[in-house]
């Protein structure tokens, strides 16, 4: 079944895209991440400019974040105050990203850009969770607990200037890493047409010591907040949110979300954590072919846009 795409202007199976967006919504709710990081490289994969995969991955990302995000805002599990800094950060970063993602489209660096940023990150933070994953299952074998860091201890950044206190999650620390990491999130963000949240909620989690049940809301108010706004940055300024492939990634993530969220209870968490790795691995593994195997088609005509 066939239906035209007039952003991407090119046709596309909507069985097959139903079938992908399920898949990603699958994971996403298996791995409880924002789908972003592999849903805009499977459009890439199948064919879509770039630019609108990015642009319409936020889309996407910003609608399936809403209801999450309302829900954490009822139950009171969003501290207001650490996401009100991260959205602040993430809105200076996602108007950057923007810039440069307009700056490489009007240089025709876009696509090369893109790909170099997924295979980094996705090469390196699949290869970090792949090492952390390993261990924390060889530990669970042999039997060893993980050693549990004192209470009071402080690292270096949580001293800086401008502290706060976040009484919600207990902490008294400078609020500079944290809107530094707004800002880098926003920017990757608004670049790659991802969330962050895979990115954001181990940071979260294991750096600034956040707890759980606060991390997953805050991370959703500061998603739906940055993707939203590059949504719409990108429909003003390049045209390339394609409303008719976002619906359709829509639905089939919904679809998909609600049958990873019933998978997730059978599997343990140190098996999530590899098995998410050997995914963002295998992406990151097959951006890298794309850039370093010799293409069956050397060259290529484009439209550009005149000056």
């Amino acid at each position: 079944m066939q239906f035209y795409l007039p952003i991407a202007d090119m046709s596309v199976n909507m069985l097959t895209l139903l079938g992908m967006s399920a898949a990603v919504g699958f994971v996403a709710g298996v791995f409880g991440v924002g789908g972003g990081f592999l849903l805009t490289p499977f459009l890439i994969f199948m064919g879509i400019p770039s630019s609108v995969a990015v642009a319409t991955a936020s889309a996407q990302i910003a609608a399936s974040s809403f209801t999450g995000a309302v829900t954490s805002l009822r139950k009171g599990a969003v501290d207001k105050k650490l996401g009100l800094i991260l959205v602040i950060g993430g809105l200076i970063g996602t108007g950057l990203g923007i810039q440069f993602f307009n700056l490489m489209r009007r240089l025709g660096q876009l696509d090369l850009v893109i790909s170099l940023a997924y295979v980094i990150m996705l090469l390196g933070i699949g290869g970090f969770m792949f090492y952390e994953s390993v261990r924390a299952l060889l530990r669970e074998r042999a039997g060893i607990k993980m050693a549990v860091r004192p209470a009071g201890s402080h690292r270096w950044f949580e001293g800086l200037p401008l502290r706060m206190r976040f009484a919600q999650i207990g902490l008294y620390v400078s609020v500079i890493p944290f809107a530094v990491s707004g800002l880098f999130f926003g920017f990757m963000g608004a670049l790659l047409g991802i969330g962050g949240g895979f990115m954001l909620v181990p940071a979260l989690l294991y750096i600034f010591r956040i707890p759980v049940h606060v991390v997953v809301g805050t991370s959703q108010f500061q998603i739906l907040c940055t993707m939203l706004v590059a949504t719409l940055i990108h429909s003003a300024t390049s045209g390339t949110v394609d409303i008719i492939l976002a619906l359709v990634l829509i639905v089939g993530g919904v679809i998909g979300a609600q049958l990873g969220i019933r998978a997730a209870t059978r599997i343990k968490a140190e098996q999530f954590r590899f098995l998410l790795a050997l995914l963002i691995l295998a992406v990151g593994a097959r951006f890298a072919t794309d850039l370093l195997v010799r293409p069956a088609e050397p060259y290529s005509v484009v439209r550009v846009e005149a000056r």
